[in-house]
């Protein structure tokens, strides 16, 4: 990998992020197609999105800080009355099980099988699908004021479907959101903040594994795209927020309709190889 093509995954990773597109299937569609080609890898994947979690920890930093002083009180009393904000640390741990668990469970073919490129435009595509379904009878009144534990425990569901490529970590979650009547602002800064341990903690733990071996990505491009994604994810955060205040979801519904016939094409043309 050179330092062109790190610093185009870096933008590619941090454009894609947080936006119900599966910026893993993006990684995994471009990578073939750049002068080094191949697979980046879900090692790769997996430490970049460290860069773009580091922007939703600086931009949700004030929040961050009094969810986590809340929820630190709370362990004097867990059994005790919850204010909101410690209720709010208990819900994503909750929420976190479920991505924990199934990407320990399936990690070898989180690595392997799940990275093909068929399955990858497939979940592209069916999932486009659904999220228009939500967007479009979601009746968008509850806020994260009103979340539950049931509810915190689907959202976590939904953001374990994200471990397949094409899926998206912010759409599903977003669309379980949308299904559960949240509204669009709601359930996207939910799914930032659910994010932040799945993701830290796999991106901890593949650059942990990978140190030294000799299937590890290259450090210096890697932390190169790392950086910068980093500072387009930010970007990225603060514009998306705006824009589903006040629009739908049909631009990326489109969007990834697109890109996953558009793999199929170059699939059945020989461009693109599935594994």
């Amino acid at each position: 990998m050179s330092w062109t093509e790190a610093v185009i995954l870096g933008l590619v990773q941090g454009l894609t992020e947080f936006l119900p597109v599966s910026s893993s299937a993006h990684l995994r569609i471009i990578g073939p197609l750049l002068p080094s080609g191949g697979d980046p890898g879900a090692a790769f994947t997996a430490i970049t999105q460290i860069g773009t979690e580091a922007a939703v920890l600086l931009y949700f930093r004030k929040d961050i800080w009094r969810i986590a002083l809340a929820w630190l009180q709370s362990l004097r009393q867990p059994f005790g009355p919850q204010t909101p904000d410690s209720r709010m640390g208990w819900l994503i741990i909750v929420g976190t099980l479920p991505i924990a668990l199934l990407g320990l469970l399936f990690k070898d073919a989180i690595e392997t099988s799940l990275r093909n490129l068929y399955i990858t435009a497939t979940m592209l595509i069916v999932f486009a699908l659904i999220l228009a379904w939500a967007d479009r009878i979601g009746q968008r009144r509850r806020t994260l004021g009103q979340l539950t534990w049931t509810h915190g425990l689907l959202f976590g569901l939904a953001q374990a479907m994200a471990l397949i490529p094409g899926v998206s970590r912010s759409g599903g979650t977003i669309t379980a959101g949308l299904l559960m009547g949240y509204t669009r602002e709601a359930a996207a800064r939910y799914s930032f903040l659910l994010a932040i341990p799945a993701v830290l903690a796999s991106g901890f733990y593949q650059l942990y594994r990978s140190w030294g071996a000799a299937s590890a990505p290259p450090a210096g491009p890697t932390v190169l795209a790392t950086v910068v994604a980093f500072g387009v994810g930010y970007a990225v955060i603060v514009w998306f927020l705006k824009l589903v205040s006040t629009r739908g979801y049909m631009p990326f519904v489109l969007y990834r309709l697109a890109l996953g016939a558009g793999v199929l094409a170059l699939l059945a043309a020989g461009v693109l190889a599935p594994i």
